[in-house]
């Protein structure tokens, strides 16, 4: 009676987000004109984390009704920071958006690129996601602990590879395990590819690098194929879609690490086409589809629009900033 119930409460939700939509001129309901489809640029390539949760995003807006046409496309190059210049530039166009995250801040900084993402309109933050330390399933390394001891041996023989550019996430967390374990971050010897699911996986599965560090949902695929084995997860506590991996605290590690992703739109785009994004999205977030995603992919729902979230980028920026010099 009482998962009826919640079924019943979770379709009116969905119901009255739709209705917000459609009342403010969204796009349900032919608000959306020929010519004008919504796309969803992704920074790297397909089958990395952006890639992943920006076709998960698009298909839910559609399949709700909540747009009826969404287009992804990918513009990868220089850590993403490729398509956060394209975003920038594309002034007052209210019918695009940017799917990025931790990763794109950090590369922003590195990089020294003259597009931040101060210069863009936020829109929201999606989803938080635990990392992994992840090894081939025939790896010498079985236990954190033993790779942590080669690791101390011989630091620069050692290679982690990331599917961020050298000051996103997969490069962050390797260099905060370090510091965590008594090794000095600049002796980390990080790979970085395009994409964590994408270039970094045949990477770590060549045997071109002896571990990767990145988001657990871009490598579960190949975890339950067994071919890959996660040796520790960044998160507070255990990760229900990986039962019985530890974290690195259980391990001894004191170390919790996240990372996020959301969604920006180019910079002088209407008050009008800036409400309707942050309505779509929040029926997006709304959705039972979108939960079921959450559940699928792993991923923390952080849900947080408009000016909260221009508050939290501008804070991960300075943050970031100063991890990076």
């Amino acid at each position: 009676m009482e998962g009826r119930a919640r079924a019943v409460r979770g379709a009116v939700a969905a119901a009255s987000a739709l209705l917000v939509v459609s009342a403010c001129g969204g796009w349900p309901g032919g608000g959306q004109q020929p010519g004008q489809e919504l796309r969803i640029m992704v920074p790297n390539t397909p089958g990395g984390g952006y890639d992943t949760t920006a076709r998960t995003t698009a298909r839910v807006l559609q399949e709700a009704g909540i747009a009826p046409d969404v287009q992804v496309f990918n513009l990868p190059g220089a850590g993403g920071t490729v398509g956060l210049q394209r975003i920038v530039n594309e002034r007052g166009n209210g019918t695009l958006a940017l799917q990025m995250g931790l990763g794109v801040v950090g590369a922003s900084h590195v990089l020294h690129s003259t597009a931040t993402v101060a210069r863009t309109t936020p829109l929201a933050r999606l989803i938080e996601e635990a990392g992994a330390v992840v090894v081939r399933s025939d790896s010498p390394y079985r236990t954190i602990d033993e790779l942590v001891t080669a690791w101390r041996a011989a630091p620069g023989h050692v290679s982690v590879g990331g599917g961020s550019a050298p000051g996103g996430p997969d490069h962050l967390l390797p260099v905060e395990l370090a510091r965590a374990v008594g090794i000095a971050p600049e002796r980390v010897h990080y790979v970085p590819y395009d994409g964590g699911g994408g270039d970094l996986l045949p990477a770590l599965l060549d045997g071109k690098v002896d571990f990767a560090t990145s988001g657990f949902g871009e490598f579960l695929g190949q975890i339950e194929a067994g071919r890959l084995r996660v040796l520790a997860v960044t998160s507070e506590r255990p990760v229900r879609a990986l039962p019985g991996v530890p974290t690195l605290k259980a391990c001894g590690v004191d170390l919790v690490f996240h990372n996020w992703r959301g969604v920006v739109a180019p910079p002088g785009i209407s008050d009008r086409d800036e409400k309707r994004w942050i309505d779509a999205l929040t029926a997006l977030h709304d959705s039972p589809a979108w939960r079921t995603e959450l559940t699928r992919h792993g991923w923390d729902d952080v849900f947080l629009t408009g000016e909260a979230f221009r508050r939290y980028l501008e804070r991960q920026d300075e943050f970031v900033a100063g991890l990076v010099k």
